[in-house]
């Protein structure tokens, strides 16, 4: 799934948040784009990713975790 995270500290935690998720799934795409908006795209869901994001020392706030829509073509298999 993919995620836009809007909470202010995501910058400076991006270790941390890069860390956690990439254990979870290797395969994990973490990064901020210009706007300091922080991008996931893992085999998680809302959920898990609230909870991870939380151990991590980061604030969330309800709406500051973003489900994108799906552009899984399945092409891949994946």
């Amino acid at each position: 799934m993919e995620f836009h995270v809007t909470a202010k500290d995501a910058g400076t935690r991006l270790p941390a948040i890069e860390d956690a998720i990439l254990d979870i799934d290797p395969a994990a795409v973490v990064d901020i784009d210009a706007d300091g908006v922080l991008r996931v795209a893992a085999a998680l869901d809302a959920g898990e990713l609230e909870r991870l994001l939380t151990a991590t020392g980061m604030t969330l706030a309800p709406g500051d975790v973003h489900q994108l829509p799906s552009i899984c073509c399945g092409g891949c298999s994946g």
